[in-house]
């Protein structure tokens, strides 16, 4: 997880906010990325609340193979059959530096993921535990409002990030790791038409052919990202435990992202399907395809 938060703390008002310097960003971190990585947002399982998988694998200690979700951890009963209860915040190993701090929708800052996960668990069942998440990544403090232009300015922003990602994959991407192969044919249209666009002049007729262009280059990488996003359960819809790879390490860099992710979902379902997702990041109704998230 480590990686993946210094990566993100290094976009600090860079990523997003200054889209001219997002190669020479992305260059430099992904230099460290072990294959296969996704370099958009950090590790799902440390934001992991909903997956609990039972392995009937014989073996001596039946915890070996009985593994519990975040928060939890596993013991025995009297007739040595495992089960999962939550951990004592007291048993997480205490943190080593700031960023491993957690602020939680509580604005409490807790030590690390891992204690803010057992506080969560011990609170199950309560309105307290239903409502409390975890928000961002790092010490809890004050996030400036986000005003009406700044949001509108917002997704582009990230949807520009989305892009550059991709190709900078497709680019790097010689051992078939980092992106399917199917995924690399729709990354390779839109590697040669950015190279395109950035060569020579340009005549009137052909840069408002080029919009057109530049808008369907930000397409597939909006439905990549929510395939990435949408693991646990994949069924079409984004929860809050679902988005927190990518939107706890952004929150403290991009004031916007809590204002962002809450007006995606217009109906207020506490979810984001697919079309909310697409129409976040200003793509039209007639683009939106569930084939595209591969």
């Amino acid at each position: 997880m480590q990686v993946w938060i210094v990566f993100l703390l290094c976009l600090g008002g860079k990523a997003l906010a200054a889209p001219a310097n997002e190669d020479e960003v992305i260059d430099e971190v992904l230099e460290e990325l072990p294959v296969g990585s996704n370099p958009v947002q950090v590790e799902t399982g440390e934001f992991d609340e909903a997956i609990e998988v039972i392995e009937e694998t014989p073996s001596e200690n039946p915890c070996l193979n009985h593994h519990c979700k975040k928060g939890k951890v596993c013991e025995v009963d009297e007739s040595n059959t495992p089960m999962c209860v939550c951990q004592d915040p007291s048993t997480c190993p205490t943190s080593t530096a700031e960023f491993e701090h957690v602020c939680g929708t509580d604005n409490k800052t807790y030590d690390s993921s891992c204690h803010f996960f057992a506080t969560k668990c011990a609170l199950e069942g309560t309105k307290k535990g239903h409502k409390l998440h975890l928000d961002y990544i790092g010490p809890c403090k004050f996030i400036a409002p986000c005003i009406d232009n700044e949001l509108s300015e917002f997704p582009l922003r990230m949807r520009d990030w989305l892009k550059n990602v991709l190709v900078s994959l497709y680019e790097r991407d010689e051992d078939n790791n980092m992106l399917s192969e199917k995924q690399k044919l729709r990354v390779k249209k839109i590697y040669e038409n950015q190279k395109r666009l950035q060569a020579g002049e340009h005549s009137l007729d052909l840069l408002a052919h080029d919009f057109e262009k530049n808008y369907n280059m930000y397409i597939f990488p909006v439905h990549w990202q929510f395939g990435q996003l949408d693991q646990h359960p994949i069924d079409g819809y984004l929860s809050h435990t679902e988005l927190a790879p990518l939107r706890a390490p952004l929150i403290p860099m991009e004031h916007c992202t809590t204002r962002f992710f809450d007006q995606c979902d217009t109906d207020n379902d506490k979810y984001i399907a697919l079309e909310e997702w697409a129409g976040c990041f200003g793509l039209k109704e007639q683009d939106v395809d569930k084939d595209l998230v591969i």
